[in-house]
């Protein structure tokens, strides 16, 4: 499986970004996929993380009400729209995928401006 991340960039604090994922991979899909991120000095957390069925979903508290996860099984995509956004939430963003091992994305920049 190799993960492609898009979307991000520079926003205002209360603006939206969204970020996508296309999974390059043979089989369905069946494995948890979600989104992490890294702030510079600390460490990598789980922001949405959606089960295999597209319907488990756990979100990061700091980010519930704001953030929605998606996923796309035609197209192979899992989205993370992010709403209200703000200065805390400047991070990579990467993507998962829970296959044995592990897969991860490039990451991408998401940059909340005060």
């Amino acid at each position: 499986v190799q993960l492609v991340e898009s979307g991000g960039g520079l926003v205002q604090a209360g603006g939206s970004l969204n970020v996508s994922c296309v999974a390059f991979d043979d089989g369905s899909m069946v494995y948890d996929m979600g989104w992490y991120r890294q702030s510079p000095g600390k460490g990598r957390e789980a922001v949405a993380i959606s089960g295999w069925d597209g319907e488990r979903i756990n979100y990061l508290d700091s980010v519930k009400g704001r953030f929605a996860i998606s996923r796309d099984f035609t197209k192979k995509t899992v989205h993370l729209q992010m709403n209200s956004l703000k200065p805390e939430g400047t991070a990579t963003y990467y993507c998962y995928a829970d296959t044995s091992p592990g897969t991860w994305g490039q990451g991408i920049q998401v940059t909340v401006s005060s």
